[in-house]
């Protein structure tokens, strides 16, 4: 259990330092991490719901503080190169959330065209069955998302890695919304980056 918990802390670390250091990202991720505490409640009573809140305000304002406010480039703070963070990178890193993002972009576009995805489905006739729909597909490809990572991280490395990582990112809601609950006031001080001065290399 010691390893597992050590592992959990050197990913969060990581995450953290190399992905998270602009006060815009960090006050999306705030959002987001209440957005989808909310949707973790919601599962058990509404699981479509629940998927339209974590992937319709969660993910995108979450990956929005990744793809346009977090600097690229040489990490002066690590003094690592981005291509190394991107190698790195335990979880989904820019180009696989590229290519996850868009795939999450084509389900209501794939809905609206054929309403019962080549007859697999009953096709809704109303706009809240679309957006049930809509929904619980989005449900299905957080699971299938989550399967691949594991199931790379396994082949790549080893499926401990694997469960630590799910592990980490189940419970991101929950240490984002502590970690970066003072990020508004900052960014309202002027401060667009964060110093992150006990994590400076020495």
């Amino acid at each position: 259990m010691r390893t597992f918990f050590e592992q959990l802390r050197v990913q969060r670390l990581d995450d953290h330092r190399f992905y998270h250091q602009s006060r815009i990202n960090q006050s999306l991720h705030f959002v987001s991490a209440l957005c989808f505490i909310a949707s973790y409640g919601l599962l058990f009573v509404d699981p479509a719901s629940a998927a339209l809140l974590a992937w319709g305000v969660s993910m995108t304002t979450r990956q929005a503080g990744h793809f346009f406010f977090e600097p690229r480039g040489y990490d002066e703070i690590n003094g690592v190169t981005d291509a190394y963070k991107e190698a790195v990178k335990v979880g989904y890193n820019v180009r696989r959330k590229v290519v996850l993002m868009a795939v999450w972009a084509l389900v209501p576009a794939a809905l609206a065209v054929s309403p019962s995805l080549l007859g697999t489905i009953e096709p809704a006739t109303d706009v809240p069955g679309y957006l049930h729909d809509v929904g619980i597909a989005w449900l299905a490809l957080a699971a299938a998302g989550i399967a691949l990572r594991v199931f790379q991280l396994w082949v790549e490395r080893d499926l401990f890695t694997g469960v630590v990582w799910v592990t980490k990112i189940a419970t991101d809601p929950f240490v984002d919304a502590y970690l970066y609950h003072k990020a508004p006031f900052a960014l309202m001080r002027g401060e667009l980056l964060d110093p992150m001065y006990d994590l400076r290399r020495r």
